[in-house]
């Protein structure tokens, strides 16, 4: 690894054609680090905090937002419109970029003009404490390249040579169970009026999402066969059901509202490759899904929810609201006759 300069890691980039992500993992190294390897050729470091950078994002108009974690990526198009601040968590509020943004984990930031085979590619990408991936934004040709220029002047820091020291990552925090308050936790939960109470919830009886469903049992959680989650998307597909798909990282969370036009497998991956929403499943990642049943005051909110095997969350599936254009009584009998998990 001593070999690894930064003007060796910009030879390695343009020499492979492995994405920054797997290049990254098959070296040993932080992608940020990969990101860094380019500042003063093309690469500037940002100011990573929201208030600053979610604004300057939306004055350049349409872009592609891009959200990832090791198993699952979702990109949509659009702009980035009616940012909401706050110090544990931020939003922006569209219809199609929609996301929850948890400002602590946005540590590292840039701007990156790289050549590709079609001309310039321009982005912005942020990392965690550990120089993993939270959240990119890739420009289009119509975005507004007077705006990227203002955002790289005004948001530039003052030290774009020194290397950044990238820490540990943290590691994934598998299914927390607390026997003794199982019966507290169902009696909660059937009283709950709105879904964010869960995660106030479980905190509080010192267990986790995946450590909750494990123990509550029907009619609240139902294991399903891992092969659910193919039928799931073929499903929204085929049926034209409305979803709101979650996918995310501990710092942001983005949102697809609708439906699936073009579903396409290609290896392990399942791909969603409409023309403004685009998602790359891992199913040979998935090792447990859930059906969950939580009451609000609308109604039960069901999801299918998907875990890696160490117990981290791949994504969450909800119908749709029926304001905003979802069918729950259709979406309802469409989950829960997905399949049970062996033995379940």
């Amino acid at each position: 690894m001593n070999d690894l300069t930064p003007a060796r890691l910009r030879e390695l980039k343009r020499e492979g054609t492995m994405r920054p992500y797997d290049l990254a993992a098959q070296l040993g190294f932080p992608e940020a680090a990969l990101v860094e390897a380019e500042l003063e050729h093309g690469t500037v470091r940002l100011d990573p905090t929201l208030n600053r950078l979610i604004p300057a994002v939306q004055s350049l108009g349409e872009v592609m937002a891009l959200t990832r974690n090791r198993s699952c990526v979702i990109e949509k198009v659009g702009t980035y419109n009616d940012f909401r601040d706050g110090d544990h968590a931020a939003m922006t509020l569209d219809r199609e970029i929609d996301l929850r943004m948890f400002p602590r984990h946005w540590v590292h930031a840039y701007a990156v003009a790289a050549e590709g085979k079609d001309g310039p590619r321009r982005s912005i990408q942020v990392f965690d404490a550990a120089g993993d991936a939270i959240h990119k934004v890739h420009l289009r040709e119509t975005s507004d390249l007077a705006a990227w220029e203002a955002l790289c002047r005004d948001l530039a820091l003052p030290d774009q040579q020194t290397p950044s020291a990238f820490g540990e990552r943290s590691p994934v925090e598998g299914a927390k169970i607390n026997e003794d308050r199982a019966q507290a936790l169902r009696d909660e939960w059937v009283r709950m009026t709105d879904t964010h109470q869960f995660n106030t919830l479980v905190r509080r009886l010192k267990m986790n999402r995946l450590g909750a469903y494990r123990i509550a049992g029907e009619p609240l959680s139902r294991r399903l066969s891992v092969d659910a989650v193919n039928l799931l998307l073929e499903g929204i597909h085929a049926d034209g059901h409305k979803v709101m798909l979650f996918v995310g990282n501990m710092g942001c969370i983005e949102i697809h509202s609708g439906g699936i036009e073009t579903l396409k497998p290609m290896g392990p991956w399942q791909n969603v490759l409409d023309d403004r929403f685009n998602l790359h499943l891992r199913l040979d990642h998935v090792a447990e899904v859930w059906l969950v049943d939580k009451p609000t005051k609308r109604g039960p909110a069901i999801s299918v929810e998907a875990f890696d095997e160490e117990g981290g969350l791949i994504f969450q599936c909800f119908g749709m609201r029926p304001e905003i254009g979802g069918d729950p009584d259709a979406w309802a009998s469409f989950a829960t006759a997905l399949p049970a998990g062996v033995g379940e």
